[in-house]
């Protein structure tokens, strides 16, 4: 009797609506991620000249995941997308060693920024599929997320968004970890 009470509080609870913004070097897999997390499949995509904005429904949660593009010109141009921003997508190409300081760097940026104080941050190291690539806790280390002076609540996923590894879990860590809102 309990679990059918649940799911139908499940149907007609109201879900959060949450603002996240997905960003990281261009080439990590953003875009990858934002459609196999709305359509739960991969299709070939294009590097994002500007952005995308998608509606993602998970558990109890409504996401507005809006995906810039990454490459170094456009980098400028994140801070626009931060205003009341829940939480933060850093997606990162844990295979490409010799971009993990540029990546480093652009991420100490994105989290120095005041409208991303209260932000949690949930970071993918995706393409754990190619040989060599950095395993979760050495991205960790790699983007300093355990030094003293991160005062903010932080995850490094393992992912493959071609083939889905991780994506979900990521999601489900994001789910747990949000900042509570104010009434």
């Amino acid at each position: 009797m309990g679990g059918k009470i649940s799911m139908l509080w499940n149907l007609f609870a109201a879900k959060r609506d949450v603002r996240v913004v997905v960003i990281g070097l261009d080439a990590a897999g953003k875009t990858t991620f934002n459609t196999r997390a709305k359509l739960g499949e991969t299709h070939s995509t294009t590097p994002t000249l500007g952005f995308n904005v998608d509606t993602v429904e998970y558990k109890n949660l409504k996401m507005t995941l809006w995906d810039v593009g990454g490459q170094k010109r456009l980098r400028p141009l994140w801070n626009y997308y931060f205003n009341n921003c829940d939480a933060v997508i850093w997606v990162v190409d844990s295979a490409d060693r010799e971009r993990m300081k540029e990546s480093l760097e652009e991420l100490q940026h994105v989290l120095d920024n005041d409208l991303l104080r209260g932000a949690t941050l949930l970071v993918y190291a995706n393409k754990q599929d190619y040989p060599h690539a950095l395993r979760p806790h050495e991205v960790a280390d790699a983007l300093k997320l355990n030094e003293p002076c991160r005062q903010r609540k932080f995850w490094v996923q393992g992912s493959c968004f071609t083939n889905g590894n991780g994506l979900w879990e990521g999601l489900e860590w994001l789910s747990n970890n949000l900042p509570k809102k104010a009434q």
